[in-house]
């Protein structure tokens, strides 16, 4: 094999290697007990994946194989250090983080959704991050409350 392909694809393995690193907020890092187990059990998972790379034998494809994971671990190694868990609420007379809130928008639709950190937030399967629009507007506010959010308001029916 020539010099120049084995370079050609060096530069390309490289090239691809070279991930930009995932955006940590500049929020406060908070989090539920789930929350700092799904890091933790994330943070296993890319471990794992980045020792299964580097048992690849071609070089050029454990780097590619192992760039994801090793990025991931970065990210992951600082998000658990500057966890801060917060317990779950004592009440269920304000939202509060960890609250679970069911409103009704003005259109009639009701939500409802559960007030978490911004790494285990996932709008579809019904939690928001704590720094999220309408959490910002609910956070705070009892049963009954009527807020706004992007000009549509909401009220509060409970929180669990």
């Amino acid at each position: 094999m020539s010099v120049a392909f084995t370079k050609e694809d060096s530069a390309e393995t490289a090239a691809e290697t070279i991930l930009p690193e995932r955006v940590i907020s500049q929020h406060p890092n908070l989090v539920t007990e789930e929350g700092l187990k799904a890091l933790e059990r994330d943070l296993a998972l890319a471990r794992a994946a980045f020792e299964a790379a580097q048992a690849v034998d071609d070089v050029n494809e454990r780097r590619r194989q192992s760039a994801g994971p090793a990025r991931d671990i970065r990210y992951l190694v600082e998000r658990l250090r500057t966890a801060e868990l917060r317990p779950a609420p004592t009440s269920q007379e304000v939202v509060a983080f960890g609250s679970t809130v069911r409103f009704e928008r003005e259109d009639g639709r009701v939500q409802t959704y559960r007030i978490v950190g911004e790494d285990e937030a996932d709008p579809k399967a019904g939690s928001v991050s704590y720094v999220s629009p309408v959490a910002q507007a609910l956070l705070g506010k009892t049963v009954g409350a009527l807020v706004t959010v992007a000009g549509q308001e909401l009220e509060i029916l409970a929180i669990s």
